[in-house]
């Protein structure tokens, strides 16, 4: 396996200014690529720091990729510590420049001293040039081995990683072997039960395959990694592996995928054609922008009603107002009524409606705090359930999302 480490620079990063979704990318498409991410390192704007990850890296990994601090402002030392760590100085590159002229053609804009001050590149790299962005990407080989320098704005790592970095490494290392994952969403475990109930499972493994635990607000989501240097053979291993597993969970797996409950179903919508719309009360929106943030949701999603209120509840949603006073607003003839409320008035095939108790206070002894009921429509089928979570309000909206997620998969089959 070619080893790779990872290294995100920016003070930002640090204080938790900024969130890093750039090693998360990056990690996802190398392992695709059949590339082992061993390590992830994140250092602030300090060039001590940035030569002593640079340092360890090289050591353990044969390809590094560095992200962050090659901007125009002053804070941006990537490059010229680069420079210090490969013994050679700055030179302007005349390609750069031309590049960032295209861009601000593009943009409309004049370049500034700053952003020309962006086509000085180390000497002995290989430039290899930024198409989203004015900092160009620098390639450094040594003993074999290879440190790529690339902006921190994430779409323009993105699209270098997709369409020069990895079709790089792909040809200097043709033959890396193959990482496989293969995830399983989990219901009605808790981690230490499932871990009991697959012990035997676990010890059985063969030695390139692993088992990890990944608990999400209220359901677990299980992976089996396996790395070979046969990919066939590694393929027919995890599947015989997902066989044994689905069939020692039996009815308990909502879905067999790596990716995250709303777009597994943006992908049953589109597919199936379906349109969906939601009721919320204690997710106050969630759900709602859980789909929005998915490109192309327009196809299926018809809209939500976050009825917070009793009023909004009777109003908008026909809930009947006598239901309420004598069940309470968190109840399941609520919760149905919302569901059948919301797909009548958004015209809608599917629909998830939530009431509930999200906390901190607001609950009463035959209610706690945390109770929470969840409804799924399609079409003139409905399913709902009582849930009863915790104390922690952020933590039973996210559990409220992610059950009413896996409660509508089920019905859809």
């Amino acid at each position: 396996m070619i080893q790779t480490e990872i290294i995100t620079i920016g003070d930002e990063l640090l204080i938790g200014q900024v969130i890093d979704t750039n090693s998360a990318w990056m990690a996802g498409e190398l392992n695709r690529a059949g590339f082992d991410v061993r390590y992830k390192t994140t250092v602030g704007d300090n060039e001590t720091d940035i030569i002593d990850a640079v340092s360890r890296a090289l050591l353990r990994a044969n390809i590094v990729l560095v992200t962050g601090g090659i901007g125009p402002t002053k804070d941006d030392i990537t490059k010229k510590t680069l420079c210090r760590f490969f013994d050679t100085s700055l030179v302007f590159d005349e390609s750069v420049l031309a590049n960032i002229q295209d861009i601000f053609r593009g943009m409309n804009k004049n370049l500034n001293e700053l952003t020309i001050q962006q086509a000085y590149v180390p000497e002995t790299c290989t430039v290899i040039q930024n198409r989203m962005g004015t900092a160009p990407i620098t390639w450094f080989e040594r003993d074999g081995k290879i440190l790529v320098s690339m902006p921190g704005v994430p779409y323009e790592m993105q699209w270098v990683m997709s369409y020069e970095i990895l079709p790089r490494l792909q040809q200097r290392f043709p033959a890396v072997g193959a990482i496989l994952h293969q995830s399983f969403w989990v219901k009605n475990y808790t981690e230490s039960r499932l871990a009991l109930l697959l012990e035997d499972f676990e010890n059985r493994l063969p030695a390139f395959i692993k088992l990890a635990y990944l608990p999400t607000s209220g359901l677990i989501r299980l992976r089996l990694t396996g790395k070979h240097t046969d990919s066939d053979a590694l393929r027919l291993a995890i599947d015989d592996q997902s066989a044994r597993l689905t069939a020692l969970l039996q009815g308990n797996i909502v879905a067999e995928t790596d990716a995250t409950l709303e777009q597994t179903l943006d992908v049953v919508f589109k597919s199936r054609g379906l349109t969906f719309c939601v009721a919320e009360s204690c997710t106050g929106g969630k759900l709602a922008s859980l789909f929005t943030a998915i490109a192309g949701c327009s196809q299926y999603f018809r809209g939500g009603v976050v009825s917070y209120s009793n009023e909004a509840k009777t109003e908008i949603l026909q809930v009947n107002p006598a239901d309420i006073t004598y069940y309470g607003a968190v109840s399941q003839k609520v919760a149905e009524q919302m569901a059948l409320g919301a797909q009548e008035l958004f015209h809608a095939d599917c629909a998830i409606a939530v009431t509930g108790i999200a906390g901190p206070d607001g609950g009463t002894p035959d209610k706690p705090v945390g109770t929470v009921w969840i409804a799924v429509a399609y079409g003139d089928h409905v399913r709902s359930r009582r849930f009863q979570f915790s104390k922690n309000r952020e933590n039973n909206i996210l559990r409220s999302c992610n059950n009413a997620m896996a409660m509508l998969l089920e019905l859809l089959g």
